[in-house]
């Protein structure tokens, strides 16, 4: 029996034996219903132990290693292992799928947890990251995700009670998690010192922010808030595994076998102990056997257990444990012996009844993998591994009695024949040996095995079962075979753990199967039970035994109530899943339709880096001087041409009564009554679909390439609503919407077919799914359930429903009524069970729900469409007939035949042939719509004419082109072998057609216009009467394909040029040519590209110099090579190729086509490289040819495959409208930008860092103190008692009073803002009484009135923009963006915050795949989306609606920098990006961003500038200041006018008042007495108002402006912040700071509450706390490093980075004295306590000492000598004579002063007490080096005038408060942060008060409050 189909009996699983305890945690869970739900292997397992029953949920293709329980108890989540794993979400009382996570987790899905209301579920991966999703799982949407872990996490839990937070364990780590927005931000517990630091296995979470949690030791440790706070001991003797919490109490489990209960407070209230029951299993799960009589089954496992169950009670009867792991078993004929094979090479025998052991023997080394009894109970047959086969006699107690040896591989599978005379082997070569018994010598002859009756058949090689392999597979992965000789059926399992159901015997390889999921990875045995009722396979790695009911045939309507499998997944086996056999040849066409492929080569979407990669070799072309495009443009006029030949049911009537259908890259929209057309064009590629909104005129249109997008459009506005990309790669080829128009479904052309779920509006996916391997032609959507959709294709027809984020399909039950055909097309009837669809046999059948009731003939041939009318349907197929059926498909009311003798009189053009094949039905307006395979699209009227509306070239390519000379016709010529004549007049229609025996590839009119040439593709030539079209005259004189035909001006020739000339050509391209008169000249174009001249008409070559060639007048113009025209070749002329150009009469312009379906326009002669052009998209791959006609009205392009013809209409420049073409300019950005600017230029450049990974600030060299080996003292003093008490480290001056520690830091000041290199980052809040903005990684609110300050310090890093949501629903509301490094959302990527500036709350975190930062933000006009840009190399672009923390949209926007992107203040989806060289105009459509390029075109000389500010206007206008201090102004997107010099500099800032429209724009000026950095315009920016900022400055670099209420908030380069009247130009500082750093200069006031700081921006400062301001500045012209007040604080020395040292009094700011003894900088200065010496320590390692009291000259006294680096800190002793000195070497020495003498003696040392300690040196303070300090250093300390605390300050950018002294290494210690990296110094404020911290890289002083402990 040949048959390769599949069998009608099926097996349903009955009952699994087992439970998955190893490597798993947390998976057994009693639901409502009380039953028990958990997991085996890869099902889902739901036992009910009242009734002793079995539910099974079959959705996982893999093992299930993850489960948890919805707080309801109904549902259940489970998590699979796999490459590409998917969590489900099920029903555990149906066993059905509710919902499917997927796409986002690789690996597999370690852990899952429910929130407390079921709405929200996080997940944990395997992968390396342990990524932690966190999932809304009703929608199938992602929330939140971020790496979880560097190493495994063991369990995940949100926290009970309080909202959007979560608690995660593992290897040594907890985790605290918080939710905000889309990030998840975690905190690591703090071990402290209450517990060691290990592994956690399981938590559970109370009240109070406590947490109890089970570790690896066995101790329970509890938790509040993130610190460990107690641990209960021993809680277990070893780790505990699994911990749960409920009203009354907690119950742990652990290692030791014990469950624990305790009560609230984790006091034990009971133990039971578990551990005398069953320890689990080790190893693989190979033995089994069944009984001969009785319905029982025997395992043996590697754990070395025998286990027997009952198949009917579904129960373990009995079970033994034997010495060795067990591989095999067998039970007698007669069913009293068990035979057990063991890994060892020993076998047992064992008595059935009790388990007694009968014999034992050892004859082999390897392992038993197979042994069986024969038929007559007489011997036992072993097979070994190591080759043989061992018979033994059972009555002779197990005697040897032969010996079988004739294979060379391990023995696999052994089958005896009924007689017991013979035996049959598998070996793991796949040989298949024939041995005879008992003596075990082998059979060769075959005819001996001619008779031979096997008793069982389980060997896996043999005729009988070719057909359980696949056709073309050598592999060996089916471990096991049982056939059922009564039922002719046999089951295989093997690795993929599918059990298969296959005919028996099955002959032909490749038959088909049943298949049955469940097994997790490899399927080791399978036996039918003695009598046939079950199957029992067991899975080897997941220890499980399934137990299968078999049914077999039943009659039909008992199988209706079986609902088939529902499937998740594609499962490995390709072909088998249909239940046929091979299908009949498909029709012609349809065969031809699933071969095209619309790969392309090279996608549209990948001409950026294409561009990018070819720019380097256009450098070389910059010499010359590039034409501008050409000021003349075209537009698409009318289009030849409908896509019929690959897709179906694309055709359809508006509610306006227009026609809506697709040709190419272009959605047309006909208007019947005019005959004109409107376009869409906003795709760029092939469309292949297209679907209609059934309530409005919305289109939906798919097409191909690399990321293809799906376009909604309006087809009265032409505008698109919503662009889908991002989930089909080729292409698009089925899209329709639900009745209720809100959703969309698609299908991909991709490898699997991909269908997608969208909510179209929001341009979200809602769920996706795998289709299937072969094509699918249509999807609907279920008409009333919108979550129910179908889809047909190739032997194939699915019914979907949706589940979360997956799509769970059904096969469409056929039963007995025939096999599935392939389906063409579909529609739903009259109720939602109810559907059709029709074959390519020419059926319609008609479905119930999933099943098919009936079919109907009704065509000949392929039914290709159907629509489904209020009574009835209408179908149409390729025998071209039209049918109208009732509404049950009973009977045909009426039929039309499309014929030509039913054409109407008033068709505009021909048809080409009778009955052709009907592609696309559609009704409405009293007539039927009919699309053709041949590209026309007629009109059938309800009583029978029909009208010819549009028509085109039918599949094939179009080449041939002609125009005609001096009539508005053209000719052309197709693949398709015709030749047609064009109307070209507004009739527009196809005047004559004619067949040809032949394609042809080319065409042309003689001059007179009566006679057409056309060149065959065999060689051939015809003349035709280019009225008539018939034959004047052929020729044949070559082979090849003629691919151009001229005639010459006289009339009096004719050329035609081939293929392959006489000329060697590799490459088939075009010839084209050109003719002259006078000369007789020929020019032809070669494939290699040459260009060569003939002399006609001899073909006699000649030579001919460039120069002459331009002057020659030629007779026309196509060639595309030569000077003239060297500038039409894209940059990529690699990649592609310009096919085709034609110039005008005029020679103006040269009109090109290329490869790439673009058609573009140059000035001609386009001389100099890759000349400017204006570009126009609507072809698809090629433009084949263009020609002019022959007034230049119209322009006519061919497009090769895509068939159609396009009429352009040619647009002089002056006549046109001002309505802008939509061209693209040119490839290539000007290379003039518009100056140079340094500000400019330190924006761009700027490299962010991020502190997480800054480096040393200092060139510090040596080994880190904390990592020095210390030296021992040598005199370790005695403890005598008599001995000096040991003196006070530090002197200290505050002595009367009890000394008090200081506990905390609060922030209370920060002087500094970040305006050298951000932007548009001061506004106003609350009508101008506050301002906000940030420095450092603080955004700072200050209020003006009071001049005090609040903050928000959530960031962990720089901040770089801010903005201010403008909307009054969200007032206050601030977001600001910072640095980061990579973008793998984990903590230190970049992120943004949006917080409310009042109560500084955080409203959500947005981590944004922007690497290296976030440089932009801003709000809509609603407020409810925010822009973000980041300064990754592309510099996307992201919209997010921050309230919910999901993104939107995104986009690559620019190659180089952006600098600000900012939404109209009028829209949530127009907002503009200006940058280097860049100006785009985006609109947000659904989930893409669209954009335009600003348009330069309409204005002389205006070239593409760097674009620093953007501000709006009424009527679509946007204005841009550049960098050369114009203000462009745009109308829409194009350039309208120049504000010529703005300002004088560049102008960094605009900003936009919402209330009045006025506009302030802020710029670099020098201060002159008209103009002013900032000014006022009016709205459309003709008049302005200068305002100078009086701060005397050489010029004034405005970087933020902001409008309030009669004021003018500036912020400056210099780090100023200015309020400005508008009425009387007053300009008020409210904030100062340094502009350039690092500050490495601080000292404070010996008595007040001032410090002053120097940087080295050369000033120096003066600041008061208490009035929180700036009192003075001194200017030095120099950088200053270093700052000293003297004792009393009359006197100021400054040292500067010249070497130069200066003294000021301080109550004058007189220089007291100054001098310059170094050529290096100052690195420290400091006044001896008692005023008497000066230090001076410098870069040039050395210290000098000046005397004070000889005065101002100050002479050198003395210096220290033997420093070995560079001077970092000094501090004086409390009596002058010491000081100690720390190097950058690492080390740090002491010096007496004034001789300079370096000082030894540690005893001396050590009693010294110092008048201040600044060092980071010195045993005292080794503490303060954390294990971080790898690269980064300790940069600055202080400790505290009370001698009890130190501050220290570090590259990280932290401040950290420690006790002092710290000599253990590792101190502990708290830290604050809010500084960018590198902290230069800090310190204490006189009496403790205040600590006063400078900034490196954020040019910011911070003073901090000390918060002192009570007494």
């Amino acid at each position: 029996m040949a048959d390769r189909s599949a069998p009608s009996c099926h097996l349903r699983l009955e009952w699994v034996y087992g439970y998955r305890g190893h490597q798993c945690r947390n998976n057994l869970y009693y639901t409502a219903a009380k039953e028990i739900v958990y997991f085996v292997a890869g099902v889902g397992v739901v036992y009910s132990p009242r009734e002793h029953r079995q539910k099974f949920y079959l959705g996982h293709q893999d093992d299930i290693i993850s489960l948890a329980l919805h707080p309801e108890r109904v549902l259940v989540a489970t998590g699979q292992v796999g490459k590409e794993p998917y969590i489900c979400v099920w029903d555990s009382y149906t066993v059905q799928t509710v919902s499917v996570l997927k796409d986002v987790h690789t690996h597999g899905i370690a852990c899952l947890a429910f929130d407390l209301d079921g709405q929200r579920l996080v997940s944990v991966g395997l992968d390396s990251k342990n990524t932690v999703c966190v999932w809304d799982w009703r929608k199938g949407k992602l929330l939140s995700m971020a790496p979880g872990h560097t190493d495994r996490i063991f369990d995940i839990s949100w926290d009970l009670y309080q909202p959007n937070k979560l608690v995660s364990c593992g290897v040594k780590h907890i985790k605290f998690w918080s939710l905000c927005g889309n990030s998840l931000t975690p905190k690591r517990g703090v071990f402290g010192k209450t517990g060691d630091l290990q592994t956690i296995l399981c938590l559970a979470c109370a009240r109070d922010e406590v947490t109890y949690s089970g570790a690896l030791n066995g101790d329970i440790y509890v938790w509040k808030g993130i610190n460990l706070v107690r641990t209960i001991q021993g809680a277990h003797a070893a780790g505990i595994f699994s911990m749960n919490a409920c009203e009354e109490g907690f119950a742990t489990g652990g290692r030791d076998g014990c469950v624990r209960l305790w009560d609230l407070n984790f006091k034990p209230i009971t133990v039971i102990d578990l551990r005398e029951t069953d320890q689990g299993y080790k190893g693989e799960l190979w033995a089994l056997a069944v009984h001969p009589t009785k319905p029982l089954a025997m395992t043996g496992s590697d754990d070395r257990s025998v286990r027997i169950w009952s198949l009917i009670d579904h129960a373990l009867i009995a079970r033994c444990n034997m010495e060795e792991p067990i591989r095999c078993a067998a039970v007698s004929t007669d069913g009293i012996h068990l035979a057990l094979g063991m890994k060892d090479g020993s076998f047992t025998v064992l008595r059935v009844r009790d388990m007694t052991e009968v014999v034992h023997i050892k004859d082999r080394k390897e392992a038993i993998h197979e042994l069986k009894y024969s038929p007559d109970g007489n011997f036992l047959a072993v097979g070994s591994n190591d080759s043989s086969v061992d018979i033994y006699g059972v009555v002779q107690r197990y005697k040897k009695v032969g010996e079988c040896i004739g294979s060379l591989s391990f023995i696999t599978h052994m089958d005896w024949s009924s007689d017991s005379k013979y035996l049959q082997t598998n070996d793991g070569n796949g040989k298949r040996l024939f041995y005879r018994m008992p003596s075990g010598k082998e059979v060769t002859n075959k005819e001996e095995l001619k008779g031979v009756q096997w008793a069982s058949w389980t060997c896996v090689s043999g005729l009988e079962v070719n057909g359980i392999w696949p056709k073309y597979s050598d592999i060996n992965d089916i471990n096991s075979v049982d056939a059922n000789f009564i039922g002719q059926v046999m089951v295989t399992a093997d690795d993929y753990g599918i059990v298969k159901l296959f005919r028996y015997p099955c002959l032909r390889k490749g038959a088909k199967f049943k298949k049955y999921l469940g097994h997790s990875a490899h399927v080791t045995n399978v036996r039918w039970s003695h009598d046939h009722q079950w199957v029992v396979s067991i899975g080897g790695a997941d220890h499980s035994v399934f137990q299968w009911k078999f049914v077999p045939d039943r009659k039909l309507k008992d199988s209706l109530h079986i609902a088939p499998q529902e499937s998740l997944v594609d499962s490995n086996s390709d072909e088998s899943d249909s239940d046929q056999s091979d299908v009949p040849e498909l029709d012609s066409e349809i065969e031809q339709e699933t071969q095209i492929t619309y790969r392309r080569q090279v996608y549209k979407e990948d001409l950026p880096q294409l561009k990018e990669q070819c720019k380097e070799k256009r450098k070389s072309a910059a010499s010359k001087r590039r034409e501008r495009a050409p000021g003349n443009s075209i537009r698409l006029h009318f289009v030849h041409g409908y896509r019929g030949y690959d897709c179906r049911s694309n055709l359809f009537y508006t509610q306006t009564g227009e026609i809506v259908y697709h040709v190419a890259a272009v959605g047309v929209v006909y208007n019947r009554q005019q005959n004109t057309q409107r376009f869409y064009l906003g795709h760029d590629d092939d469309i292949l679909c297209l679907a209609i909104h059934p309530l409005k005129d919305y289109v939906a249109t798919g097409q191909v390439g690399r990321d293809s997008s799906i376009h909604i459009w309006d087809t009265e506005t032409i505008k698109p609503l919503s662009v889908l990309k991002g989930y089909h790669q080729y292409g698009v080829c089925a899209v329709d919407f639900s009745a209720d128009g809100k959703r969309l479904a698609s299908v991909g052309i991709d490898d699997n077919h991909t269908i997608v779920l969208w909510d179209w509006k929001k341009g979200e996916k809602l769920s996706a799914v795998r289709g299937s391997k072969d094509k699918i032609f249509v999807v609907k959507i279920n008409p009333y359930m919108p979550d129910k959709l179908t889809t047909v294709g190739i032997k194939h027809m699915k019914f979907w429903r949706r589940a979360g984020g997956g799509l769970i399909g059904r096969k469409g039950c056929i039963g007995a009524l025939g096999r599935t055909d392939t389906m063409m097309c579909a529609v739903y009837g009259w109720t939602e069970e109810m559907a059709f669809s029709g074959t390519s046999t020419g059926d319609v059948c008609i479905w119930r729900d999933v099943f098919l009731i009936k079919t109907v003939k009704a065509h000949d041939g392929p039914v290709f469409s159907m629509h489904a009318l209020e009574k009835g349907f209408v179908t149409g197929g390729k025998d071209g007939v039209v049918a109208l059926w009732d509404d049950t498909f009973e009977r045909c009311l009426k039929t039309y035949a499309i014929k030509r003798a039913a054409l109407a009189p008033g068709s505009k053009g021909l048809l080409l042939e009778d009955n052709p094949s009907i592609r696309a039905i559609s009704l409405g307006h009293g007539h039927i719509l009919v699309g053709t395979k041949n590209g026309e699209i007629l009109e059938v009227d309800k009583s029978g004419p029909i009208t010819l509306l549009v028509q085109g070239h039918m599949e094939g390519e179009v080449w041939g082109l002609a125009t005609h000379p001096h009539l508005p016709i053209c000719a052309t010529v197709s693949d398709d072998k015709t030749l047609r004549i064009w109307d070209l007049s507004p009739s527009h229609c196809m005047l004559a057609v004619r067949k040809l025996k032949k394609g042809g590839r080319c065409c042309c009119f003689s001059p007179d216009g009566k006679a057409l040439a056309v060149g065959l593709n065999d060689g051939s030539f015809l003349i035709v009467n280019a009225d008539t079209l018939e034959d004047l005259v052929s020729f044949q004189h070559r082979k090849d394909v003629i691919s151009e035909i001229r005639f010459s001006p006289g009339n009096l020739s004719m050329l035609y040029n081939l293929k392959k000339n006489n000329l060697k050509v590799e490459i088939c391209s075009p010839f084209l040519h050109v003719t002259n008169e006078p000369a007789r000249l020929l020019q032809v174009n070669t494939g290699a590209k040459e260009q060569l001249f003939f002399e006609a008409p001899r073909g006699k070559k000649q030579t001919i110099p460039s120069l002459e060639v331009e002057k020659i007048g030629w007779a026309s113009w196509t060639s595309v090579l030569g000077s003239c025209c060297e500038g039409i070749w894209p940059i990529i002329g690699e990649v592609t190729d310009v096919t085709a150009s034609c110039l005008t009469s005029d020679s103006k312009v040269l009109a090109t086509g290329d490869d790439f379906g673009f058609v573009k326009l140059f000035r001609y002669p386009a001389k100099g490289k890759f000349g400017k052009f204006k570009r126009y998209v609507a072809h698809s791959t090629h433009v084949t040819n263009v020609r002019w006609t022959y007034d230049d009205s119209l322009l006519v392009t061919v497009g090769g495959a895509d068939t159609s013809l396009m009429l352009w209409t040619y647009e002089i420049e002056g006549h046109r409208d001002s309505r802008q073409c939509d061209s693209e300019e040119s490839d290539l950005d000007s290379e003039e930008d518009g100056g140079y600017d340094s500000d400019v230029t330190r924006e761009n450049e700027i490299n962010y860092t991020i502190k997480a990974l800054s480096t040393n600030i200092r060139p510090m060299f040596g080994i880190k103190p904390h990592l020095q080996q210390k030296e021992p003292t040598l005199d370790e003093r005695p403890p005598v008692s008599r001995a000096l008490p040991q003196p006070e480290k530090l002197q200290t001056n505050n002595v009367g009073k009890k000394k008090r520690p200081i506990e905390d830091l609060i922030l209370e000041l920060v002087f500094g803002y970040r305006g050298k290199d951000c932007r548009n980052n001061v506004h106003y809040l609350n009508d101008g009484a506050d301002v906000i903005y940030h420095t450092a990684s603080i955004g700072i609110l200050y209020n003006v009135a009071t001049g005090s300050q609040s903050f928000y310090q959530e960031h962990n890093d720089d901040i770089l923009c801010l903005t201010v949501n403008q909307h009054p629903k969200f007032t206050n509301i601030v977001a600001t963006g910072q640095v980061g490094d990579s973008a793998d959302m984990s903590a230190t990527a970049p992120s943004i915050h949006v917080w409310d500036a009042m109560n500084k709350q955080t409203l959500s975190v947005l981590r944004c795949y922007h690497s290296k930062g976030v440089c932009s933000v801003s709000f809509s006009a609603t407020g409810k989306l925010l822009l973000s840009v980041g300064l990754d190399p592309e510099h996307t672009i992201t919209i997010w609606k921050w309230q919910e923390g999901a993104k939107i949209a995104s986009r690559a926007g620019h190659n180089q920098r952006i600098f600000v992107a900012e939404f109209r203040p009028d829209s949530d989806t127009q907002f503009v990006s200006v940058g280097v060289k860049h100006v785009r105009f985006w609109t947000l459509a659904g989930r893409a961003l669209l954009s335009k390029k600003g348009l330069l075109s309409s204005i002389e000389d205006a070239r593409m500038q760097t674009m620093l500010s953007v501000a709006f206007g009424a009527n679509n206008l946007t204005f841009t200041g550049t960098i050369s201090g114009d203000v462009c102004v745009w109308k829409d997107h194009v350039l309208i006018r120049i504000v010529a010099k703005a300002h004088n500099g560049p102008v960094f800032t605009m900003y936009t008042t919402l209330r009045d429209g006025l506009i302030v724009t802020g710029g670099k000026e020098r201060p002159s007495k008209e103009g002013g950095a900032v000014k006022l315009w009016d709205q459309e920016l003709k008049r302005c108002r200068a305002f100078r900022l009086e701060t005397g400055q050489m010029t004034d670099c405005v970087r933020s402006v902001c409008r309030g209420k009669g004021k003018i908030l500036v912020g400056t380069r210099n780090a100023e912040i200015i309020e400005v009247g508008e009425k009387n130009a007053a300009c008020n500082i409210l904030i100062n700071g340094h502009m350039d750093g690092p500050i490495w200069g601080l000292a404070t006031h010996p008595s007040r509450d001032f410090f002053l700081s120097a940087a080295e921006d050369g000033t120096v400062r003066l600041w008061d706390i208490g009035e929180k301001k700036m009192l003075n500045k001194v200017s030095l012209g120099h950088a200053a490093r270093t700052v000293c007040y003297s004792p009393e604080g009359d006197m100021v020395a400054i040292g500067m980075k010249n070497g130069e040292f200066i003294i000021l009094l301080v109550t004058s700011l007189k220089i007291w004295g100054k001098k310059r003894d170094r050529r290096s900088a100052i690195q420290d200065i400091r006044f001896s306590p008692d005023s008497r010496y000066l230090a001076v320590g410098s870069s040039e390692n050395a210290v000098d000492f000046y005397d004070l009291t000889l005065g101002p000259t100050l002479n050198r006294v003395s210096y220290c000598k033997d420093i070995p680096s560079f001077v970092m800190q000094m501090d004086f002793s409390a009596d002058s004579s010491y000081l100690q000195v720390s190097t950058g070497s690492y080390k740090r020495q002491v010096y007496e002063v004034p001789s300079g003498k370096q000082l030894v003696d540690q005893a001396v040392i050590d009693r010294i007490t110092w008048a201040t300690w600044t060092s980071v040196l010195g045993d005292e303070v080794i503490g303060i080096w954390s294990r971080h300090a790898e690269k980064a250093d300790v940069n600055c300390a202080c400790v505290s005038h009370s001698g009890i605390n130190l501050v220290t300050g570090d590259d990280f950018g932290m401040v950290k408060l420690f006790d002092f002294p710290c000599p253990e290494k590792f101190a502990k210690h708290k830290r604050f942060l809010g500084h960018s990296a590198h902290l230069t110094n800090i310190r204490f404020t006189s009496g403790d008060r205040y600590v006063v911290s400078a900034g490196g890289d954020d040019c910011s002083l911070f003073v901090w409050k000390c918060v002192h402990m009570p007494h």
